[in-house]
């Protein structure tokens, strides 16, 4: 018997035998784990993805016009600021209370965008349940498919529902 397995004919007939039970329950478990329906059910939810282009519904906002005045009024603001307070500061001085003015006014452009993310998101997130779809990612990161829902969101967001 020993003589036999030492064969290399018997070797190698031996372990083409334990190679193909192994591909085989690898086989037999990979159908049983459901992995090949995994891939049907990803591919019929393709249509279950949408597509925006964020930056255009942000720039058709029609609250970006408040927004974008009351940054410059801000601006304005904190400008006379620093001219008036900074006339008798040194250049050290100066640079650093420029750049408290420069976070101030970062700080009041995020307070007033943040209603204007929320109204974007929230026509998204209509028009997305409308349409029936568990995703939507910004336009530019797809390189091919997708549900474009861009030009729905903007006449949401224009009739303000």
């Amino acid at each position: 018997m020993m003589q036999q397995l030492r064969n290399p004919k018997n070797v190698k007939m031996i372990s083409l035998f334990v190679a193909a039970i192994f591909v085989l329950s690898c086989f037999a478990i990979t159908l049983q784990q459901g992995s090949f329906s995994g891939i049907a059910s990803a591919a019929s939810s393709e249509s279950a993805i949408g597509v925006v282009n964020y930056q255009m519904l942000l720039s058709q906002s029609p609250d970006l016009a408040s927004v974008e005045e009351a940054m410059k009024q801000e601006i304005a603001t904190q400008q006379k600021n620093f001219d008036e307070k900074s006339q008798n500061m040194n250049d050290t001085e100066k640079q650093r209370y420029y750049q408290q003015l420069q976070e101030v006014i970062a700080n009041r452009e995020k307070e007033l965008m943040e209603p204007v993310f929320q109204k974007i998101e929230a026509a998204i997130k209509k028009v997305a349940d409308k349409k029936g779809l568990a995703v939507v990612v910004e336009k530019n990161t797809v390189i091919y498919g997708g549900l474009d829902i861009t030009d729905e969101v903007a006449k949401t967001l224009q009739s303000g529902k």
